[in-house]
């Protein structure tokens, strides 16, 4: 079940952060405040309460299958997660909310466009993050079937 769960999870975190980004430029680039606005509020609800808990069964779920192992995958995975974890919760939920509010208050301002600049900074550096470690638990994973079809 811990195998199965961390391979969704590792499919739905980094999907949500990917659509955050593509649809914060897109509206940026091509919308109004009111749709601005509309994309800030589904990032927030319910795009956080699909993402947070996709992370928290992510990372749960990854320490569990990794208790024992030193491989210096597992450790490079280790490292990388928990800068994720903490540009996620240290960065980008307080930006989402933040700019959520903003948006939702029409205050396009200097300060919205610079913190959308660094959740776009952020964001994009969380899902290059990510999907590093997902090519590296593909590597783990064809190890294991190597390793089981040898016997």
């Amino acid at each position: 079940m811990s195998r199965t769960l961390h391979v969704a999870a590792a499919a739905v975190a980094p999907l949500c952060v990917a659509t955050f980004l593509v649809s914060t430029l897109a509206v940026e680039l091509l919308g109004s405040a009111e749709a601005i606005a509309g994309v800030k509020a589904a990032i927030v609800t319910p795009g956080l309460w699909l993402l947070v808990p996709a992370m928290a069964a992510l990372g749960g779920s990854g320490i569990r299958l990794a208790r024992t192992r030193r491989d210096p995958l597992v450790e490079a995975k280790r490292r990388r997660m928990r800068l994720v974890a903490a540009n996620g919760l240290l960065v980008l939920v307080p930006c989402a909310l933040l700019l959520d509010t903003w948006a939702s208050a029409g205050r396009f301002d200097t300060a919205f466009f610079a913190l959308q600049g660094v959740e776009l900074l952020a964001g994009s550096a969380n899902l290059a993050l990510m999907l590093s470690s997902l090519r590296d638990g593909r590597r783990l994973a064809a190890r294991r079937r190597v390793a089981a079809a040898r016997g």
